[in-house]
């Protein structure tokens, strides 16, 4: 990766974007040294302008910004980071600086949950011990909640209704784990459909 620092005095823009949902989480700007720190530590680090010196987001509100992966423009000037948020990316207490939340964001963060709670594989965890019993246990179970929810969807009870979708929405994602399917993989099926 080769970064132009020298085009704008120092310092680029790092445009910070949620790992999972994409969802732009702040901007901020780095030198050469913050680009290599947040390389060696694995976590977003940037030129603060205000304070002169280095400063790595969280550093003390615990809040870090966990980098997946570094991209760089075409004009090699700007950085895009994507990177898991360990709280409120914002100082206000928001998911964004930018304020607004993306709604269909949260699907892939629990996505990204669910493979977390497989990859511990603690016995404590509901999602873990249904994962372990394989693929066909996770389908009987899709079915048993698809079922719920057709059956509530013949009431009016709309609080139900939407507990039981949740339920399926979330067993489905379970199921896509299991198969080794992203919902990345699905949107895209259904992208290819629409016209």
């Amino acid at each position: 990766m080769t970064v132009d620092f020298d085009k704008s005095g120092g310092l680029v823009p790092a445009i910070i974007q949620h790992a999972s949902t994409l969802q732009v989480l702040m901007l901020g700007y780095m030198n050469e040294e913050a680009l290599e720190k947040t390389k060696a530590e694995g976590k977003v680090t940037f030129f603060s302008r205000s304070k002169n010196r280095l400063w790595t987001k969280g550093e003390e509100s615990k809040h870090y910004l966990l980098v997946d992966e570094i991209l760089v423009d075409c004009d090699n000037d700007t950085l895009l980071i994507k990177a898991f948020p360990q709280g409120p990316t914002c100082h206000t207490g928001s998911t964004s600086c930018f304020k607004e939340e993306t709604a269909k964001g949260f699907l892939y963060k629990l996505e990204k949950v669910i493979e977390d709670r497989i990859a511990g594989g603690s016995e404590n965890s509901y999602t873990a011990r249904l994962f372990s019993q394989g693929v066909n246990k996770v389908a009987q179970k899709v079915g048993e909640e698809a079922v719920e929810l057709v059956i509530e969807s013949k009431d009016d009870n709309l609080e139900l209704f939407a507990n039981e979708a949740a339920d399926l929405l979330y067993h489905f994602l379970i199921l896509l784990k299991t198969k080794k399917v992203k919902l990345q993989d699905i949107e895209q099926v259904l992208k290819g459909r629409h016209k």
